[in-house]
């Protein structure tokens, strides 16, 4: 697909972008979870370019083409960061896209800048129900043991890929193993929304959740949200994990509905 690569500065150093799609369409920024990069979204991108504008940022301090700069989750620094994307993008206004720490970041950003977000989907983000801090334990001394530990702890993670994966999927899960191998990821624990902050995500909101997620505790993460963002959209599937495929479709309709409920001036 047709695509434009770039650095864009900002506040924490230079970001890469890869931007595409229908250049009229509504903007969309995709933000990857921890330890991957915008690869993340090789086989949703071809469903949503048609109809959206893309940008697939590479999260800083991850594994990918931008800064190392990894400021604290407890700060301001990365609402000032995507406002510096923003402004580089010239986008007044966006959907996002966030899976784990990406959608962390996303529910960080909407909470503070509401009036900037357009619709949010948040794929098994963190921030809101409990962080299986533990896990620490199992994953570490497993990284210790090379390639077959590194291999068993992103299996830990993610779970076992499924069966009948698109060949994007598949090829982005070879790609993570690359990743897992030699790559440090970050273990720290992401600062809680409060109710009041969540209650500020007066967007339409579509939150994708696995009941077996490993990292995350989403039945508590489901519970706060239908409290506290009563309008939201919840995706919940109880045997599946912290990897949660074949739901390109499902964002596709959900952003066409945003969209839709936008230019009508419902929201």
């Amino acid at each position: 697909m047709a695509n434009k690569q770039f650095h864009i500065p900002t506040s924490q150093g230079e970001t890469f972008v890869v931007a595409c799609g229908n250049p009229e369409g509504p903007p969309v920024i995709l933000l990857h979870g921890g330890a991957a990069n915008s690869v993340m979204w090789m086989s949703d991108i071809a469903a949503w370019a048609p109809e959206f504008r893309i940008f697939a940022a590479d999260v800083i301090g991850e594994s990918g083409l931008s800064t190392p700069a990894r400021p604290a989750l407890n700060s301001d620094d990365y609402g000032l960061w995507l406002d510096d994307v923003m402004g580089a993008l010239s986008l007044a206004r966006a959907s996002f896209i966030g899976v784990s720490l990406g959608g962390w970041l996303a529910l960080d950003y909407a909470t503070r800048r509401p009036e900037r977000v357009a619709s949010l989907v948040a794929m098994c983000p963190g921030g809101v129900g409990r962080q299986k801090i533990g896990i620490a334990l199992k994953i570490i001394p497993l990284r210790l043991r090379g390639r077959w530990g590194k291999h068993k702890a992103r299996e830990i993670v993610l779970g076992r890929a499924p069966a009948g994966l698109s060949p994007g999927a598949q090829c982005f899960m070879d790609f993570l193993s690359l990743i897992y191998e030699n790559f440090r990821p970050r273990w720290v624990k992401m600062a809680v929304f409060s109710d009041e902050y969540l209650k500020r995500l007066t967007m339409p909101v579509l939150a994708i959740l696995g009941g077996k997620d490993v990292l995350l505790d989403s039945a508590e993460t489901k519970r706060r949200l239908e409290r506290t963002v009563p309008h939201a959209e919840i995706r919940y599937y109880p045997e599946m994990g912290h990897f949660i495929p074949g739901q390109t479709t499902a964002i596709l309709e959900f952003l066409r509905r945003s969209a839709a409920a936008t230019v009508s001036g419902l929201t």
